[in-house]
């Protein structure tokens, strides 16, 4: 029996190269592994910081444009900002008008992250009026707003009308009361939760870049005989009517457009064709039914866009 290990251990000196060999090889594969498990450890961290970034990226996006930070949504698909961006180019007669809606679209965030209160109205209402407005061509920078809420949309129009090489000068009429007034409609508090104030809106006006030498805010209403004289001393190239939206309210702001319009005016008349406010498009087409020098050019979203002949 103790010759046994006698003979094993010449053989296992002449094996022990291969023995270490075989170790060796062994030992490269398990590092080669080690090194690919560490490779897959950082892409896994990669992949789980990237799948982290994208979870919370929409939510703050959502905070800015969307429905947890704000009253309307300012996040529109492609498919509807493409569809509106050709409405706006049929109605401006144009080939394409995506770069210029785009541009609205920064300004109307701009707008509202820099303001108190809001812009009314939807993302396409609102991008459908600063957009197709200039692309008309009003024949001169002198804008009408009747109806102005806290003043945003105002100043983004101002600016819309510089881009276009147009120097404006802005005319507001509004009574500026604590919450909107709407016949027949009771609202309690903007939705916003901002009061409605002559501060709040020259303030949003300067932010928007509005100079007060160029600004005339009148308190009042526009049907009012004492408010048209004072403001009816200038022809308008732009009026955007937004105020009373009841049928007789836009009949006659559609009849003080008539006298106050310059040749080649763009009226713009909001909620036309929103089935919240019916008296918007009963009083504009039975208005455009009879004689006037106004004729519809088009609509975009729910706005109509009339031209003074």
């Amino acid at each position: 029996m103790t010759d046994v290990p006698l003979r094993a251990r010449p053989a296992r000196r002449l094996l022990q190269p291969l023995i270490d060999r075989i170790d060796r090889r062994i030992d490269r594969r398990l590092r080669a592994a080690d090194r690919q498990i560490d490779t897959l450890r950082q892409e896994l961290r990669r992949t789980q910081e990237q799948l982290a970034t994208q979870h919370a990226r929409p939510f703050t996006h959502d905070l800015l444009y969307g429905k947890d930070g704000r009253l309307n949504d300012r996040m529109p698909s492609r498919e509807v900002f493409r569809k509106l961006s050709d409405e706006i180019a049929a109605v401006a007669g144009r080939p394409g008008a995506w770069t210029e809606t785009a541009q609205a679209f920064r300004t109307l965030v701009e707008l509202e992250s820099r303001g108190v209160g809001r812009i009314a109205g939807s993302t396409v209402n609102i991008l459908g009026k600063l957009t197709t407005t200039p692309l008309l061509g009003p024949p001169n920078g002198e804008i009408l707003e009747i109806g102005t809420l806290y003043g945003l949309f105002a100043g983004g129009m101002a600016r819309q009308l510089l881009r276009r090489g147009l120097g404006y000068r802005l005319t507001i009429v509004d009574p500026i009361a604590p919450v909107q007034l709407q016949p027949g409609v009771e609202i309690s508090r903007d939705p916003s939760g901002t009061p409605i104030s002559e501060d709040v809106v020259r303030a949003n006006l300067l932010l928007a870049g509005v100079h007060p030498d160029r600004l005339r805010l009148h308190r009042g209403f526009s049907q009012d005989p004492a408010v048209r004289e004072a403001l009816s001393d200038r022809r308008y190239g732009v009026i955007v009517i937004d105020g009373d939206h009841s049928e007789e309210g836009v009949a006659r702001d559609l009849e003080w457009a008539e006298e106050i319009a310059a040749t080649g005016a763009v009226v713009v008349l909001d909620d036309y064709g929103d089935a919240r406010w019916p008296g918007v498009q009963a009083a504009a087409d039975a208005h455009l039914a009879g004689r006037t020098r106004l004729r519809l050019v088009g609509t975009v979203a729910t706005s109509a866009f009339l031209r003074a002949g």
